[in-house]
């Protein structure tokens, strides 16, 4: 039976809930094994004067310690471009920047010798905020344009204008497991290693720059993460690197495993966002033009923080057409560790403006939001077209948000909220639907490729390497299911290997949520390739001359673990023993696939071209309920529909589509990333940054899925579903702008993101004070014995 379609579980399933999966720190050290610490930049910016360390390396235990002077190739590295250090040298840029490496052969030693480092210095002031980066024009990379029609004539021609500044705060990846590394020496100078990364490739490349070898003689390999969310796709470079430097120094095994402490205190995160917008629309609330201009947060480096800007710019549109529109971008320096992938990659922060603009449009005109949302959706067969020139094509968005609408009851909601918040005097709710229409691709055009490798063995059975990696959302039980439909076998007989760039060169990150996508397409092309050739043997195999039959590859079916020829099923042959007559008739059976996804293309110059190859749709309704005296916010009920396509695994994908909104609620509501007047962060452990909990889950939370098969350009017909339900947590803060609405229109615009307990009774107390005012207003014009008049 095929397997495709099923919820098959996920590969590690039970070694997760067992703890028999091994991560990198419990891989058993080998003798003479090195653990690695470093001792980090004591402030936010300043210069480096000077380096002690020889008390520190007098500590019993202390094999080495090492610095940027001690690196034997490049010392500067990045994904984009090579502009930041992986040690200290000269200047130092943000707290916690590993400046000196320790390398002991016990945790107390290394922790001793961390404190006997001295750190010569001197400080200058450091940039913190976007704010200042704009007022000192200290940017990253260029200004970043797309733009459709005379912005500025219909702005001015527009029925109705509003303009407002939106901040959303960044957001920390908190995957369980921390960055983590180990390398181990080889032959002539070689090393292997093996890191918690979505990027092998990059690894690799990295590692070889920095020893001053070439990538023929570092091998990376990634057996699983502990979680990524994006934070492992360029942030595992530092820890693999001084795993590696030490190794290739001391000749022996090098382990580096961060602290949660020390990975959220030096390891970048979502991009804070400001983006000051202005809009113009009709009577009804419809867009005739909008303007948008982003900054972001990035760092001290570029990392990926160009990419994410552009993501950023492609998805301000979100559900909606936009006839006039004007996006600009710009990613701004601080003295902060860059900033980096977040599952969305700048996708949220625009979204959520775009929801925010349209949940002020309809505070404006007195409409209902959810109105206002449908007048604007992108339509079927016209106002089909984005900002950057894509058809938008097979469009479900106006069907899923009836459809939701519907199925939620939104419309008696909204009127039982309505009555609520007019009889309640200790709580408000809140009610709010929002959508998502995220692009599947990487943005840049030589990322979207991929590669694998099958090997059948002659028990018919089969191992696969892929240059995908797996971090908990499932990627290799999906191409295990590929793999076993297209050979006709059970799921059991095939085996997804660790990813290893010995196996599978030049691969792009496991991001995007295309990992899937463009390793399961490459998995897939392998296998008919093999496939081609058995059906080619078999049909000799099973001619039957008597019976007429000639020898016909294109009757050969691979069908329940076994190969018949349709003309005659009853004749069949075990899938196993047919490798092994192919093997001994010298058939060949391995095979490298490679996919490269067609028609994909962007011209960042134009900001024009067509960057994804579908899109992934969906909607969300969220109810919130918010205690006036305390601001503490709960969602009681969600409802939630997503098109995917033809789901691979529906059990897997179920719980990227829940974990996904959970997440995304999180960043919307109860994550904040606090810092002190010198650049150190306070929130950086669970007691003081604040995931959701178990208990932040809606108790009514219905998930559903969109039917759909028309997705014929993709693997299967099916979706990318990793980021995109991360989206739909929008609506929760949608739908807690739209409770302070009830409350007062200064408490709704004031709100910013995340709405934390005490973001909300702030925004509250604007309002109690605005109200305060306004009474006292009508007060004096009574006694003045003047007219009020009131709305």
């Amino acid at each position: 039976m095929p397997s495709v379609g099923k919820s098959v579980p996920h590969d590690a399933a039970l070694g997760h809930v067992t703890g028999q999966a091994p991560y990198l720190d419990d891989l058993r050290p080998l003798a003479g094994e090195l653990i690695v610490g470093f001792v980090g930049s004591p402030v936010a910016a300043g210069e480096l004067l000077g380096i002690d360390f020889a008390a520190a390396q007098a500590v019993p235990g202390v094999i080495a310690c090492f610095t940027a002077a001690d690196v034997p190739g490049r010392n500067m590295f990045g994904v984009i471009t090579h502009d930041e250090p992986f040690l200290a040298d000269g200047k130092l840029l943000y707290r916690g920047q590993p400046v000196v490496l320790i390398a002991a052969e016990n945790a107390a030693a290394l922790e001793r010798a961390r404190k006997l480092v001295c750190i010569e210095y001197r400080e200058s002031t450091p940039i913190l905020d976007v704010e200042e980066s704009i007022r000192q024009k200290k940017f990253i990379g260029p200004l970043r344009r797309i733009a459709r029609g005379d912005v500025n004539t219909t702005l001015a021609e527009a029925p109705h204008r509003l303009r407002g500044t939106f901040t959303s705060g960044g957001q920390e990846q908190f995957y369980l497991e921390s960055q983590a590394a180990i390398a181990y020496p080889g032959e002539q100078g070689q090393i292997v290693v093996h890191s918690s990364t979505q990027n092998p490739t990059e690894i690799q490349a990295l590692v070889a720059e920095m020893l001053g070898v070439g990538q023929h003689e570092v091998v990376c390999i990634c057996k699983r993460m502990g979680g990524a969310f994006g934070g492992k796709e360029s942030q595992a470079a530092i820890p693999a690197m001084m795993a590696a430097l030490v190794a290739s120094k001391t000749g022996r095994s090098a382990r580096v495993i961060y602290n949660k402490d020390d990975d959220m205190r030096v390891t970048g995160k979502r991009h804070a966002y400001l983006s000051k917008w202005e809009v113009g629309f009709d009577d009804n609330g419809r867009i005739a033009a909008l303007r948008v201009a982003y900054y972001s947060n990035g760092g001290i480096s570029t990392d990926l923080s160009l990419a994410v800007m552009e993501r950023t710019l492609l998805h301000t549109d979100n559900c909606y057409f936009l006839p006039v529109v004007e996006l600009t971008g710009q990613v701004c320096f601080t003295n902060l560790p860059s900033n980096t992938a977040f599952r969305g990659f700048g996708g949220p922060q625009a979204m959520v403006v775009i929801e925010n603009i349209l949940q002020a449009i309809a505070e404006h005109r007195g409409l209902d939001a959810f109105d206002v949302r449908m007048r604007n959706l992108y339509g079927v067969g016209e106002r089909n077209v984005t900002p950057y020139g894509q058809l938008f094509d097979r469009n479900h968005l106006p069907e899923i948000y009836a459809t939701l609408a519907a199925r939620s009851h939104y419309r008696t909601r909204r009127q039982e909220v309505t009555t609520f918040n007019r009889e309640s005097r200790t709580h408000i709710r809140g009610l709010a639907m929002t959508g998502v229409k995220f692009g599947i691709s990487f943005t840049t055009k030589f990322l979207n490729q991929g590669n694998a490798l099958i090997h059948v063995y002659t028990d018919g059975t089969v191992q696969v390497s892929t240059g995908a990696t797996e971090m908990g959302q499932g990627v290799n039980v999906k191409i295990r299911q590929l793999v076993a439909d297209e050979f006709g076998i059970d799921v059991g007989r095939v085996m997804l290997m660790p990813t290893s760039t010995e196996k599978n060169i030049n691969t792009s990150p496991t991001a995007a949520s295309a990992g899937t996508d463009l390793n399961g397409a490459a998995a897939v092309k392998a296998c008919r390739e093999i496939k081609r050739r058995l059906r080619q043997f078999a049909a000799g195999r099973l001619a039957d001359a008597a019976a007429g039959l000639t020898p016909s590859a294109s009757h050969i079916q691979f069908r329940e673990g076994h190969v018949r020829d349709s003309r005659r099923p009853q004749q069949r042959i075990e899938f196993g023993q047919l490798c092994a007559e192919a093997r001994r008739e010298r058939v060949d059976l391995g095979a490298r696939g490679f996919y490269a996804t067609p028609g994909v293309d962007f011209n960042r110059e134009t900001g024009q071209g067509t960057p994804f190859f579908y899109f992934t749709q969906g909607a969300a309704v969220a109810e919130v309920l918010i205690d006036r005296f305390t601001g503490e916010l709960s969602v009681p009920r969600v409802d939630l529909l997503i098109d995917i396509g033809r789901s691979l695994n529906p059990g897997v994908d179920h719980g990227q589509i829940t974990g996904g909104f959970i997440q995304g609620m999180g960043w919307v509501t109860t994550e904040a990333l606090i810092y002190d007047a010198k650049g150190e962060l306070l929130s950086h452990s669970p007691t003081t940054y604040k995931i959701p909990a178990i208990t932040d889950v809606p108790p009514i939370f219905n998930v559903a899925t969109f039917e759909n098969n028309d997705n014929t350009r993709n693997v299967y017909r099916s979706k990318a579903v990793g980021e995109p339900p991360l989206m739909l947590g929008i609506a929760v803060w949608a739908a807690a702008r739209n409770a302070l609405a009830y409350f007062s229109h200064e408490a709704s615009t004031a709100l910013r993101l995340p709405a934390t307990g005490e973001e909300l009774l702030r925004c509250i107390t604007l309002g109690e004070t605005e109200l305060q005012q306004s009474l006292e207003s009508v007060e004096a014009a009574r006694s003045a014995g003047g007219i009020i008049a009131t709305k």
